[in-house]
Formats: C-alpha cells, structure tokens, sequence
C-alpha cells in the first residue's frame, strides 16, 4: 500500500513540475533566487535520512535506536519551521503567491513547497508512531515491517525535497 501511496505522490509531483516547465515557457515569468532558508531545509532533510539509517542499523545490531527517531522528527520539525521562513523572506521580496504583484513563478514555488510540506507532515506523523512504537517495544527483529514502512515513507520525502529544490535551482 505505501508504494501505492508513493507512486500517486510521484504522479502528483510530476505533474505539478511538468506544468512548471509548461507555464515557465510561456513567458510572463518573474526570475528570482531561492531564500537560503530552501538550501538550509535541504541539508536538515539530508542529515534528518542519515539518522533514520543509523536507526535502522542499529536496530538491526540490537542496539538502543529510539532517539535517532526523535532527532530525525526534531530535524524535520527544523525543515517545516525552514520552509516557513523562506516563505517569510520569499514575501519581504516581494514574491506572493496570489493576489496583486503575483507572478506565476512565485506562485508555483509557494504550491511546489507547500505541497511537500503537507507531505512531510505526514511523514513527521509517522515517525512519532513509530518512535513510540519503538519505546513501548512493538518492533522486534521477527516483526518491524511497520517501521520499515515508515522509514521508507521518511526517506522517499527526503528523495522528492532533493529532487524538488535541485528542480528550482537547476530549471
């Protein structure tokens, strides 16, 4: 059911960058460099899936793992607050997302961005269920497809913020 999930979410996001480039090509297109609060929200993102795998890895070797979940909900709660404060500094510049003095192109950076958001959320959900799965002991080696599961769900997020930020930068 989860590749199910993330086989509508790649749908969803490729349709969302393929009308990017479409509109993008039109004209009437607003050029304007990302806040580095975005390249900030990369790296959290980044640092967030390397502790969701030294989690895995340790709880494979048998070895105390929970508050590797709690660091990468923490780093995630970073990357939403991150995200907030692009948005902040995107409107201080100038750059709306509807209304008077919008352009298309903030416009799709504000839906590109809030969308993952909204996904993240998700994915933040997830891990709390699975860290406190993980402190009442309900994953044993035999039985721990459910984190698993939400580990895959967390770095599939990561994967789509890296596709999705190299995206704005590069196209």
């Amino acid at each position: 059911m989860l590749w199910i999930g993330i086989g509508g979410m790649v749908m969803f996001f490729a349709g969302l960058t393929s009308a990017y480039i479409v509109r993008k090509s039109e004209g009437n297109w607003q050029e304007f460099e990302l806040p580095n609060w975005f390249l900030y929200s990369f790296i959290l993102v980044i640092f967030s899936s390397l502790f969701v795998i030294i989690a895995k890895k340790r709880f494979h070797k048998r070895l105390p793992y929970q508050q590797l979940i709690l660091v990468s909900v923490v780093l995630g709660l970073l990357f939403s607050l991150s995200q907030f404060l692009g948005w902040n500094e995107l409107v201080q510049n100038g750059i709306y997302f509807t209304g008077e003095g919008s352009n298309p192109s903030g416009s799709f950076l504000y839906v590109l961005t809030l969308a993952h958001l909204l996904h993240l959320i998700a994915g933040l959900i997830s891990l709390l269920v699975g860290y406190f799965n993980s402190i009442s002991n309900k994953y044993t080696i035999e039985d721990h497809l459910g984190l698993d599961l939400i580990f895959t769900f967390w770095h599939f997020l990561t994967i789509l913020w890296v596709y999705l930020y190299l995206f704005l930068v590069f196209i």
